[in-house]
């Protein structure tokens, strides 16, 4: 037990990096100072090296490597190395003496991430300057097909995305294991800047669709952002009316995350009927907002016009929809609406399908049913 006590305080010391007093207590026991060496900490399993790495301590870490020759390859349980977390915490320095020392620069962890990726994560260019410098392959992807431009676009900043523009010209020509591109990632995360960058210098195909059939228009639409839409528009030409693998369009998507200025910018600036039908089973933006219990939603589209009485291809209303889901809200604005508890293709009510008791007894209240 006390072996463990000081095992811990000598790892608080390294985090806090004060070598000083990590360097006279490592002297005093041999079985100690091994077991701090040799030992996995904490639930990612770390090293002292990921401790110093993590916190940005360069003496500690020459001190662990230099004086007591500990291996500068060591994993945790994800086989991340100090190299990783000196990249990912932008620690420069610990960084380039990692190298310095031996440690490979396109190293694995858990999904197959780089230090680069890991770096890209962060918007420190001159990390990400270095590790290239010293041989990091930008060409790499991790599992899901993402490289390190991909996550660069994710973070969206200019500056590492121009400068890895720069190093390789063709770094934009990828895709991820569902087909999606840089920009489908810098349109879905709302980086405006970045988004222009692209087009400026990207060759990247109008309406290029992930495997879903998603293009980066619809991406910027599901998330709100019309600035990023605008200028697909303008720039790239992007058709507005596509669809995706399920016959769903970007207002059906809009609605599906309750995006209710996309919504309007679909309808009121560029003509997109209110009540357009989507998949096979010919579902109305009222369907969705209903199904997702979006009231809010819900409002807006029927102060856009959206048909209340409207019936999917087995013959539901939105109420349907919201009585599915329980969705008390909604089932008071659409009866408010002018909806009434009927029946579809199967002869099922509406009201059939709810569970809850409160939200039948709001039913029963609205309808003065019993």
């Amino acid at each position: 037990m006390a072996n463990e006590v000081t095992v811990k305080h000598l790892i608080r010391l390294i985090q806090e990096g004060r070598l000083s007093q990590l360097k006279e207590e490592m002297c005093k026991d041999e079985g100690v100072r091994a077991a701090v060496l040799k030992g996995h900490f904490g639930r990612s399993g770390d090293t002292v090296l990921h401790y110093a790495a993590r916190h940005g301590h360069l003496e500690i870490l020459k001190y662990l490597l230099e004086e007591l020759g500990t291996n500068v390859e060591l994993v945790n349980g994800d086989y991340k190395r100090a190299l990783h977390e000196a990249a990912s915490m932008g620690h420069r320095e610990c960084m380039r003496y990692l190298i310095a020392q031996g440690a490979r620069v396109d190293c694995l962890k858990k999904a197959d991430w780089t230090p680069l990726m890991m770096a890209c994560t962060r918007r420190n260019l001159e990390v990400v300057k270095d590790l290239i410098e010293n041989g990091a392959n930008l060409c790499l992807k991790n599992k899901d097909g993402w490289s390190s431009f991909h996550i660069a676009c994710r973070e969206g900043d200019p500056e590492i995305i121009q400068y890895l523009l720069d190093v390789s010209s063709g770094i934009w020509d990828v895709e991820s294991k569902i087909n999606r591109t840089p920009l489908h990632t810098a349109a879905m995360h709302g980086h405006l800047e970045a988004a222009e960058l692209l087009l400026e210098r990207c060759g990247y195909k109008p309406d290029a669709k992930d495997s879903c059939g998603v293009t980066p228009f619809m991406d910027a639409m599901q998330n709100g952002h019309i600035e990023i839409a605008k200028l697909l528009l303008e720039r790239h030409k992007a058709d507005f009316s596509a669809s995706d693998a399920l016959g769903a369009r970007s207002l059906h998507r809009a609605t599906v995350t309750a995006q209710d200025e996309a919504i309007c910018f679909l309808v009121t600036e560029l003509g997109v009927n209110v009540n357009e039908r989507a998949t096979d089973l010919k579902l109305t933006p009222l369907h969705y907002a209903a199904k997702e219990g979006h009231a809010g939603t819900i409002a807006t589209l029927l102060t856009l016009g959206a048909d209340v009485h409207a019936r999917d291809a087995k013959g539901r209303s939105a109420l349907h929809m919201a009585c599915a889901g329980q969705h008390i809200k909604c089932i008071r604005q659409l009866i408010a609406a002018g909806l009434t508890d009927s029946t579809d293709d199967n002869g099922t009510l509406a009201s059939q399908l709810l569970k809850k008791p409160e939200a039948l007894k709001v039913l029963n209240d609205i309808t003065g049913c019993e």
